[in-house]
């Protein structure tokens, strides 16, 4: 079987691929990236001579070469996209481009070309902030900021191509990923790089906001059973109940490194910034997955990784 696995270059695209490999030995992967800010080809240095692996730069929202590479590809897993809220609020054209008009040409060319299935990544942010419970995969979506917004709007361009054309699309809805090589403008690489200089923690508002923290490779071996046992047209929530205030996982980050409190500066909160993210996995557990990682060995596994490569993210 041959992957298209787009946004590879990415954090957890990276991370899938190198799984993969791994895993399967008579798989292909065809990574196509646009090698924005936070892709990096260094994430993917171990299988860059792998024989199974082809890298080719273009964005998703070309066409022309999709065209041409898609018709190689027996199943696609879409991870591209603009993901950071921040950056979303202050420049949401790129993300309405990539997050929905890119979404579509995929789609739509997985469509001409009979892609046998195809795995659209998604976010629990779709669903907007979750005061109490956990949102199945019913729950309505109610997203709060222009990237939460697009990737909702991803999704229900998935799901209609499924419906309208009975394109095998299923779609995976994961919690907050953490975990080596993340680019360092997500709070759990950022506050572990900042404290290990030594510089300030800039938390929002009160730090009160609550997120369900998910280890990158638990994502991974998911997604995978998703692609090959889950039911056509279906919506999988993908989380590991490892929830934490901000002000929570702020004190743990530091008192792992052995850093003062002090560290820690109280922010302006920014527009739209959702409370609190929580799902029901009960119905990816349902196909057999389960978590493997403890969210504290992860966050050593992380950090450890971070205090050994001060310098990867400098270019």
């Amino acid at each position: 079987m041959t992957i298209l696995v787009t946004g590879g270059a990415g954090f957890i695209g990276s991370h899938f691929i190198r799984y993969i490999l791994n895993k399967y030995h008579s798989y292909k992967i065809i990574n196509l990236d646009k090698l924005t800010y936070a892709a990096n080809l260094k994430n993917l240095f171990s299988v860059k001579d792998n024989s199974r692996y082809r890298f080719i730069k273009a964005d998703i929202c070309d066409r022309k070469v999709l065209e041409k590479i898609i018709k190689l590809s027996d199943v696609v897993v879409n991870f591209a996209a603009s993901t950071h809220v921040d950056r979303a609020i202050l420049k949401p054209d790129e993300f309405i481009r990539t997050n929905i008009y890119g979404t579509y040409v995929l789609l739509e060319l997985a469509r001409r070309y009979r892609i046998k299935r195809f795995v659209q990544i998604s976010t629990d942010e779709v669903y907007g902030s979750i005061r109490e419970g956990f949102a199945d995969e019913n729950f309505p979506l109610n997203p709060s900021n222009p990237y939460s917004a697009s990737k909702a709007s991803a999704d229900h361009l998935a799901r209609a191509y499924f419906l309208t054309y009975s394109l095998d699309v299923v779609i995976t809805r994961s919690s907050n990923n953490f975990g080596p090589n993340q680019y360092p403008d997500k709070i759990i690489p950022l506050f572990i790089m900042n404290a290990l200089k030594g510089e300030r923690l800039p938390l929002y508002a009160k730090g009160l906001n609550k997120r369900d923290w998910l280890f990158v490779l638990d994502n991974c071996s998911a997604i995978d059973i998703v692609l090959h046992k889950g039911k056509s047209g279906e919506v999988y929530n993908i989380s590991a109940g490892n929830e934490l205030t901000n002000l929570e996982l702020s004190r743990l980050i530091l008192k792992k490194l052995n850093k003062p409190l002090s560290l820690i500066k109280y922010v302006k909160d920014r527009p739209g910034h959702d409370f609190r993210y929580a799902m029901d996995s009960g119905k990816v557990k349902a196909l057999g997955w389960r978590p493997q990682f403890r969210f504290e060995s992860a966050l050593d596994i992380t950090i450890e990784w971070y205090r050994n490569n001060p310098n990867y993210f400098k270019k």
